[in-house]
């Protein structure tokens, strides 16, 4: 008779709490993936969200693709229109060869802005991480009017936010040929990993698929020619700083930095850097390393939420 009472009891506490819970609306069911054809190239991404709400790019970095920003979109998607693209080189994009299609930042920008020309897309605020900052500069600077407002997460435009690694690469760019060990040790899987660990005190929430991932993307036939021109071009964004910056005194754009302040690549001096030209920004040093998304995401999201709800 007890355990026929218990048992009697426990399915009418189930019922109850079955008849209270509400099914959450999934904030991923507007997301789709695309493939489309950008002078000649096949360029890949991501969108979500209502396409007559306001647009956020999002630009990923090295050596990742918008597949870094597949937790992030869905809980931007509710409220914005999102499009993640990958450069060409990188991701679910065609990496041609060196000899048919130049790796520089210059020709990344230039793609990635015919794709949202493409896209009939000419308004949006930009997300900009590491190789999408220097990427969406340019953009920036090429056409002013028609960037709403800037979100920066561990993406520099100042020599204060150089680590120590720099001064090493620094010698690749002087002399490529001289110094392949650069090369070596920057394509590696010791730091395609660091990348992502580096600076963290939660080394349990990071998945290792993202990283072994991204190393198997780099190992492919190819791939080295590509990321070694990138990285020698690379040096073009640091003399830009200068004129980036100007840019940024001069057209004042809302902008939200959302930094990872353990990152040993762009470090924490960079973040704060900003107020020099944008004595409005908001600075949010996090306690993440330069893959901030990996263990901040819904803290990120929550910035981006308020922040872009000031500035619509």
């Amino acid at each position: 008779m007890k355990t026929q009472m218990l048992l009697a009891a426990s399915i009418m506490f189930m019922t109850s709490l079955a008849a209270q819970i509400t099914p959450i609306p999934s904030t991923s069911e507007t997301t789709s993936y695309h493939r489309i054809n950008v002078d000649g190239v096949g360029i890949f991404y991501r969108e979500a969200g209502p396409k007559d709400a306001p647009t956020i790019v999002l630009l990923h970095g090295f050596p990742s693709s918008s597949r870094e920003f597949d937790s992030l979109i869905p809980l931007l998607a509710t409220h914005y229109h999102l499009v993640a693209p990958d450069f060409p080189g990188f991701g679910q994009s065609d990496a041609p060869s060196p000899s048919s299609y130049t790796y520089t930042f210059d020709h990344l920008a230039s793609t990635t802005n015919d794709l949202l020309e493409q896209l009939h897309i000419d308004n949006y605020a930009l997300y900009l991480h590491d190789y999408g900052g220097p990427v969406g500069f340019r953009i920036m600077v090429a056409h002013p009017d028609r960037v709403r407002a800037l979100i920066v997460q561990n993406a520099n435009v100042y020599k204060d936010g150089l680590g120590p690694k720099w001064a090493g690469i620094a010698r690749y760019w002087a002399d490529p040929a001289a110094h392949p060990e650069v090369l070596d040790a920057f394509l590696s899987l010791s730091a395609t990993e660091h990348r992502h660990t580096a600076g963290t005190q939660h080394p349990e929430r990071y998945n290792p698929d993202t990283w072994t991932d991204e190393y198997a993307h780099l190992s492919r036939p190819g791939q080295r020619e590509i990321q070694g021109a990138l990285l020698y071009d690379y040096r073009t964004n640091a003399a830009s700083y200068p004129a980036w910056q100007a840019w940024l005194r001069e057209h004042k754009p809302p902008t939200l930095v959302a930094w990872g302040k353990n990152d040993p690549s762009f470090i924490a001096a960079g973040a704060e850097a900003f107020k020099r030209d944008l004595p409005d920004a908001e600075i949010h040093l996090l306690d993440a390393g330069h893959f901030a998304l990996d263990e901040k995401n819904d803290e990120i999201a929550t910035l981006i939420l308020k922040f872009m709800a000031k500035h619509p």
